[in-house]
Parts: C-alpha cells; structure tokens; sequence
C-alpha cells in the first residue's frame, strides 16, 4: 500500500451484506474512490445487526464490493431494538426503568438518534486509526445520522474535512413535504451545527438541496447535487431490446422493495382495469422484491398492500439478489415504476429501470422528483391521474410499445440511460475531493 495514496474514511452504516435501500449509493460511492486510487476504509454496522435486528441481508451483494477497500464494524448498542430478556446486560436487567431513562437521556442531551452508539465507537475507532495513519477526508452518508455527528467530531477534533451526504433527509419528511420534527427537537440544533462545518453536503436532487438551502443559507454555497443511478457492474448496459413475441401475453413488472407508502393498490386496480378493456389479453403482473426492509414486515404489509389474497394474473415473484436482477428485467417486457414519491424523492430504481431499455409506466403523484429525470427518457408513460382507468390506459400503450419495439426509439432510450450511471454521477465529487484535499483542506 503506497503513502502517497489519498485516504478516505467513509461512514456508511448500511453497507453489504445490509439490503437496506440506500446500501447501493454506499456500496457505488466507495468502490469508485477506490476505483480512482484513494485507499478507502469503509465503517459500517456489525454483520450481527443485519442478520438479528434487521433481518434483511443480501450476502451475495458482498461479494460486489471492491477488494481494495477495508471494511471496519465498530459495535452498536442493540438497546432500541432487544426485546430477549436473556440478553440483557447487568444494569439494564437489575434496573430497566432507569437504563430506559439514561438511554432516552443520551438521546436528549448527547445526540438525537437511536444509533448515537455507533456513532461514538466510530468516533474513538477513526481517531485511533487516524493518529496511526493519517486520513485525508471522510464522508459521511446518513441515515443513520450519528454518521454525520461522528463526522463532525473527527473534524473538529483533527482539522480534517468532512462531507455529509444526504442520501435520505434528517429534519425532512420527505413523503408529507413537512418537517420531520417539532421546531424544538435537538435534530435541528444539530442539524445546523453539522452543515456550518462540513466542507460540502451531499443531496440527491435539487428540490432536496434547494430545501436545505432556504433553511441553512449559511451552507448553501457547499452544498452540491449528486444523484443516484444504476450500475453496470450488476446489470450490464441495455442492448437493442427485441419486440415481445406475438404468441405469448406481456409481463408487467414491478422490480423493488415493496412498501406501505407506495400507491400499490391503485396499480393493481389499473391492472384489473386493463384486463377487463381485453387489450393485451393474458397480461400478467409480476411483483419481485422484499415486503419492506426488515425482517417480520411481510403478513402485515401483504395486507396494508391488498396483497394478503391471490389475485388473478398477479404474481409474487420473491426477492432477487442484486448481483442477479438482470434476469428479473429480461423477463419484463413493460416496468412498472411505483413509488410514494414526491418533489424530494428521486428514488434509485428510476435509473436502473431506464438502464433496462424497456417502456415505463409511472404510477405515483403528479410532482415526484423522479420526473426531471424520466422526461427524456422516449418509453415513459405516464397516467393522467391515479384512476384505474387512466392507469390502465398508460398500461396499454406501454404494452403496445413492448410489441413493436422501434430500434430508434430503442436506441435513444439506451443513450438517455447510459448517461445516468452511478459512476458519471460521482465523477464530478471525487474531482472536487482531491482538489479540497490539495488546497490544503486535507493533508
């Protein structure tokens, strides 16, 4: 390992084996420091977490994260979420009312998140590794947000840069476009405190940075966009999509983790819908993914979804490892794009599902942040409202463009996706990092 490299300390909680949504920006983000020849060290959850808390692991994404990169798991406080009482430490166990109180205390008055003790073990871990070797920036990727103050601490305490990325908003709901929380919740102290420090801030749209702008203008000439996008290393690059055959009905697919803010029945009623015209007869609905992330989720939200009960022409698919999803798209002629989305929600599915090359249809509210991205795509169809019968309608034509699949229009989907990779989204930060680290921000 040569010196001279640049070093990286990157705090990304949910990281592989974890499935959680945002673990695929993470996984992107290090592997393309790495790739540009920074030496990364990866802080993330112990495997221990995922496997008992959380539930939802994909032990095959592992294997997609660069070899270079060192992966480092400070432990976690399972206090939130441990419910056996045989696993009860001796305080906690002689006095439960007074642990909860001390943990809600830590809560209050050291940092607002129910992850705080990662955020400390990380914190002693990188000041330890930092006085043996020296690193040069760290990024932060939240949720958690303990990232983003344990980010904060290393800086204050070694004069390094950080960068936070808001790969999810803190103080933002992002589905109600509301606050997340009361104006006198410690979030925003901190909140505030963070962005007056940090050398930049990550955001995956521009309604999301223009929201934090208005809030923090303190920190709005270092706050940056920087989207998601999919990645050739799990799905190759769309080639020339043939026509769907004649002889057999089309497969609609929805690809992705399924959960309770997505307008899912409205999807399935525009489906029934479509069958009842008689256009595309034998049509089939095809559902991949997890139901939500994490473990122990799926009687419930089958029934929030209407799903609890078979459904004709509907098909559950299961979950497919993401080092796999390639198939799940072969075998998808038109792709069902549903999300709970608004202005702030982007979501990374949209880019993966451009990648693929095949039609599109939206179903979500008019306004989702998804939308500045699709406009260009040729094969996106969007319904006129949530109606059954406008979906439906978007549906056929859909499947009408599956059927004869124009080469040029084909083409020209291709070439909108192919700009849309995870790697040309990071390019412009990586750059922007070295120059910080050279100005002096750095070494």
């Amino acid at each position: 390992m040569r010196s001279d490299r640049l070093r990286l300390l990157y705090l990304a909680f949910f990281f592989p084996p974890s499935r959680s949504s945002g673990v695929f920006r993470a996984r992107a983000t290090a592997n393309h420091f790495a790739e540009q020849g920074w030496d990364v060290t990866v802080f993330k959850a112990p495997d221990e977490f995922f496997e008992r808390v959380t539930g939802s692991v994909d032990p095959e994404l592992t294997a997609t994260v660069d070899p270079r990169i060192e992966l480092v798991a400070p432990p976690v406080s399972h206090f939130q979420w441990e419910t056996d009482l045989r696993r009860f430490g001796r305080f906690r166990g002689n006095f439960p009312f007074l642990a909860k109180r001390l943990h809600r205390w830590q809560q209050r008055r050291i940092f607002p998140d129910k992850y705080v003790s990662w955020g400390a073990s990380s914190l002693r871990e990188a000041l330890r590794r930092h006085r043996e070797r020296p690193f040069d920036l760290v990024v932060a990727t939240g949720n958690p947000f303990a990232a983003f103050g344990a980010a904060w601490a290393f800086g204050k305490l070694t004069g390094r840069p950080y960068v936070v990325d808001y790969r999810d908003s803190w103080t933002l709901d992002q589905f109600a476009n509301a606050p997340f929380f009361p104006p006198e919740h410690p979030a925003w102290k901190w909140e505030r405190r963070v962005l007056r420090s940090a050398a930049a801030s990550l955001h995956v749209n521009a309604n999301m940075l223009e929201w934090h702008a208005e809030r923090y203008p303190e920190a709005a000439d270092r706050m940056q966009v920087v989207r998601n996008g999919w990645d050739p290393d799990v799905l190759p690059e769309p080639e020339a999509t043939p026509s769907a055959d004649e002889d057999r009905p089309l497969a609609f697919s929805y690809i992705g983790t399924l959960t309770p803010v997505m307008p899912i029945q409205e999807t399935l009623a525009g489906f029934r819908r479509l069958r009842e015209t008689g256009r595309h007869p034998g049509a089939r609905l095809d559902l991949y993914g997890h139901f939500g992330f994490f473990a122990g989720s799926e009687g419930r939200l089958r029934t929030d979804l209407g799903l609890d009960e078979p459904i004709e022409g509907v098909h559950y698919r299961g979950a497919v490892p993401k080092p796999r999803i390639g198939s799940a798209y072969a075998a998808s002629d038109v792709l069902m794009f549903v999300t709970g989305g608004s202005k702030y929600v982007t979501t990374g599915k949209v880019f993966e599902y451009m990648a693929s090359g095949k039609p599109i249809v939206s179903v979500h509210e008019p306004g989702c942040a998804a939308e500045e991205v699709l406009r260009g795509y040729p094969l996106w169809y969007v319904p006129e409202s949530l109606a059954p019968d406008d979906i439906a309608v978007a549906m056929a034509e859909a499947g009408d463009a599956a059927r004869k699949s124009d080469p040029d229009v084909a083409a020209r989907a291709r070439e909108h996706a192919a700009s849309f990779t995870r790697d040309k989204a990071l390019e412009r930060f990586e750059q922007w990092s070295r120059e910080t680290v050279a100005k002096g921000g750095g070494r």
